[in-house]
């Protein structure tokens, strides 16, 4: 194993830099073998990283996307363990139900999650127990964008943006009258049930779309026995609807999420609902200087209770959240090729009511925000990116004192890339970012005890808004069978906020005291600067590319530093990460392995502990049996197959959580597209 793993080590080395993998490489494998069609791929499209759907390798920072396939043979119930295979991605770990996506060792409130463009809406933000309500079986590809694309999305989006993508708002009529695609599986770690159904239809000028899923797990089983507390149950519905006249739209779409999930390192459980609706327009406007104009709008109403083992409620969490944009597409302006002027605003209202309610007092959280986004075409082989955003925020809350205090505060932040098309086969890009992100209603307003992450958390209301310089090269090779992504970067903060561990104990009444007596981790919100850098890759080599199918060995490997001026570790930063392993494509057999090595943390925040390091091994073999009607297959998936004892570096509760054990897991899928 350690032989394979460094074969994989050597070729990513061999290249000038690291990167963020394409980390859809799997999907369009496939789509490239079953079409007979011609040998090169089918460009990518990636709608969140530019106004104007940019391929996916026309953008200076490196843009990620996870299809469909993917997401179903991933199996989880997070988002984030579909996710867990791209290079500089990770996740929060805490339970079955609550795993958010970490980007280069950043998370919560630096990396915003997005639905179809719009805020998920949750308190995912305020704690790790607290899960994102988007389950994976209804996502048709998840995107993961950096660069100066993320500006359209708020300062929230300093380590990148996930945005998850359901169509659940029809954006296109759709081809056929009907189209349908019907999953089921089952795994064996924590006796999963799993299926989802999704359904688009076209009726006149109308498209209509529907999906549903469900989802029931037991405690999941670790190397070291069953993880108590650790099972999720969840279902979820939407339906959608838009009206084309032309080449302009109007839609709405309502969704209805319910969860329960146990917390492995507490005794009790959380139950979630939420109700979205959504709408998503565009208007045409000609093919003058205004070319069009969307209007994308979300309100959510939120809820999760936590709940003891008799049922008892402790603490129910409320947020109502109204997320919109509007954004002008133009046609070309002197050297200026495209351009979009935006406007967003957001008004949050959170509450809780409970034994926990005196952790945070209830806020209210409003943002108004201007962006700006353009591209230039310096020769014609560079080209430069450019955004900046302007926004005010508010936040009112009540802090330690008991006085009800409102701060605002107004970041300005700007980005700028470069991409170089150096030849067919290469491409380099480079970006320079300053992003001004507002305190947070947790990092200013946090007061009292947290049994979720057994943590004991005061805010300042004093704190400044965290400024983040970043600087990213990317490097781009496809050549014949060869293809290479990578990207190296550095990011200096001047006023990074975190939660500092104190080492000492609290009890529920904030009495606290040094050592473990009390069941209540001391956690304090500061300020000061930190430097995050690091790398990551992915390589892949087709050793055969012929009628039969493509055989690809492959290689990823992620790095991240992060330490904070005085000289300490900032805390919970996920370990380096490299792995090797192989993809098998073909008309009717598709089969894959990969094996990583997770390295050990040793760098870890104050008062924090080490976790070893660990192999994971990932297997699968997908089976289309009937050759004219390739929408039907049979897949088999193994997961952790070495049986390695896996704990989360990232997580608060690590010290009491086993991530599971080895999983074997069948999926059939039978689709009409």
């Amino acid at each position: 194993m350690r032989t394979l793993l460094l074969a994989g080590a050597a070729v990513a080395a061999c290249a000038p830099s690291l990167a963020l993998a394409q980390a859809a490489d799997a999907d369009v494998a496939p789509a490239k073998a079953r079409s007979n069609a011609s040998p090169k791929a089918p460009a990518q499209i990636v709608v969140t990283a530019s106004p104007f759907d940019a391929r996916i390798d026309d953008t200076p920072a490196i843009a990620a996307k996870v299809g469909r396939q993917q997401v179903l043979l991933a199996g989880g119930a997070s988002i984030a363990d579909a996710l867990k295979d791209v290079p500089g991605i990770s996740a929060t770990g805490f339970a079955a139900g609550a795993s958010r996506p970490i980007i280069r060792g950043m998370d919560a409130t630096r990396v915003r999650i997005l639905e179809d463009g719009i805020s998920s809406a949750d308190v995912s933000d305020i704690g790790p127990d607290h899960g994102v309500p988007i389950d994976p079986l209804a996502a048709r590809d998840i995107e993961v964008v950096r660069g100066a694309g993320t500006l359209r999305y708020g300062s929230q989006a300093i380590g990148g943006v996930v945005n998850v993508l359901n169509n659940r708002v029809p954006m296109t009529l759709p081809d056929a009258p009907v189209s349908a695609e019907l999953t089921g599986g089952y795994g064996t770690a924590a006796n999963t049930a799993e299926t989802s159904g999704l359904v688009d239809a076209r009726v006149g000028n109308f498209a209509i779309h529907a999906d549903a899923f469900y989802r029931h797990a037991d405690d999941y089983d670790t190397p070291l026995g069953t993880q108590d507390n650790s099972w999720f149950h969840g279902h979820g519905e939407s339906g959608g609807l838009s009206y084309f006249f032309g080449d302009s739209h109007v839609g709405g779409a309502i969704d209805q999420y319910n969860a329960s999930y146990g917390i492995p390192s507490d005794d009790t459980h959380i139950v979630m609902k939420q109700t979205k609706y959504l709408t998503r327009n565009v208007f045409d406007l000609g093919d003058g200087l205004l070319r069009s104009i969307s209007i994308d709008a979300g309100y959510v109403d939120y809820q999760h209770s936590e709940v003891e083992e008799d049922g008892t409620v402790d603490t129910t969490f409320r947020n109502k959240e109204f997320d919109g944009r509007a954004e002008l597409k133009l046609g070309p302006i002197g050297p200026l090729s495209n351009t979009a002027v935006g406007f967003e605003y957001g008004h949050r209202k959170f509450s809780a009511v409970g034994a926990d309610s005196s952790y945070l007092f209830p806020t209210t959280t409003e943002n108004e925000a201007g962006y700006l986004f353009t591209e230039l075409p310096v020769t014609g082989a560079i080209k430069l990116q450019a955004s900046g955003r302007v926004e005010h925020v508010g936040v009112a809350g009540t802090p330690a004192d008991d006085l009800r205090t409102k701060t605002s505060y107004t970041p300005v932040s700007g980005a700028i890339g470069a991409l170089w098309t150096a030849s067919d086969a290469i491409k380099l890009g480079l970006t320079f970012s300053s992003t001004g992100r507002a305190p947070a209603q947790t990092e200013l307003f946090a007061r009292g005890g947290h049994d979720g992450p057994n943590t004991y958390e005061t805010g300042d209301p004093t704190l400044k808004i965290e400024r983040a310089n970043s600087l990213e090269a990317s490097l781009r090779v496809h050549s014949g069978r060869f293809r290479f992504e990578g990207s190296v970067y550095s990011t200096w903060f001047h006023n990074f906020i975190y939660g500092d561990l104190t080492g000492r104990t609290c009890d529920d009444d904030g009495l606290c005291a040094d050592g473990d007596g009390g069941e209540l981790k001391e956690l304090f919100y500061r300020q000061q600067g930190a430097h995050f850098r690091g790398a990551e890759a992915q390589a892949s080599y087709d050793i055969v590319d012929d009628a039969s199918g493509t055989f690809t060995f492959k290689t990823m490997a992620d790095y991240v530093r992060a330490t904070l001026d005085d000289g300490g570790n900032v805390p919970r930063i996920p370990p380096y990460r490299i792995g090797a392993g192989f993809d098998w494509t073909s008309k009717r057999l598709d089969a894959g392995m990969m094996l990583k090595y997770v390295g050990q943390q040793d760098r870890f925040g104050a008062f924090d502990t080490a976790t070893p390091s660990y192999y994971d091994l990932g297997a699968q073999i997908a089976w289309r049996p009937f050759t004219d009607h390739q929408g039907i297959e049979f897949a088999i998936v193994g997961q952790n197959l070495t049986n390695d004892v896996q704990r989360d570096a990232a997580a608060l509760n690590k010290e009491d959580v086993v991530m599971p054990g080895r999983n074997i897991r069948f999926v059939v899928k039978i689709a009409t597209f």
